[in-house]
C-alpha cells in the first residue's frame, strides 16, 4: 500500500459525514424553531404593475405559533367550537340591544297634534 492508500480508509473516516437523523427528528426541529417560506409573484406589463400575490408560510408547532403571537384558528368561528360560541354570544347581544331600542322607540309618545 502507498501512502495514499492510507490516508482514505473508507466513508467512516470522512471528515465530514452526512449527519443521520430521521424524518421525525427534522420535523421536531423545524417545528420547535418554526420556519418561515416567503415569496412574490409580480406581473407587469409595459411598467404597468398587473398583479401581486404576496406568498408567506409560517411552519410551527402551535406552541412555537402561539409565541410568535400567532393564534387566529383559536378565533376563527369555523374551526374553533369556543370562537363559535362567542361569535353567537355577540351576535345575541347585539341583537338584544337592536330590539331593546326599537322598543324603547316605540313606547315613547310621537307628540305629535291632530
Amino acid at each position: 500500500m502507498t501512502d495514499l492508500d492510507h490516508r482514505y480508509a473508507g466513508p467512516e473516516t470522512e471528515p465530514y459525514a452526512p449527519a443521520t437523523g430521521s424524518l421525525a427528528d427534522l420535523l421536531e426541529r423545524v417545528l420547535d424553531k418554526g420556519i418561515v417560506i416567503a415569496g412574490d409573484i409580480k406581473i407587469d406589463l409595459l411598467d404597468i404593475e398587473l398583479l401581486t400575490i404576496r406568498l408567506r408560510l409560517f411552519i410551527a408547532s402551535v406552541d412555537t405559533a402561539k409565541k410568535a403571537g400567532i393564534d387566529w384558528w383559536e378565533t376563527d368561528p369555523a374551526l374553533s367550537s369556543r370562537a363559535a360560541r362567542d361569535a353567537l354570544a355577540e351576535e345575541n347581544a347585539r341583537l338584544r340591544e337592536r330590539l331593546d331600542a326599537l322598543e324603547g322607540a316605540a313606547e315613547e309618545p310621537t307628540g305629535a297634534v291632530r
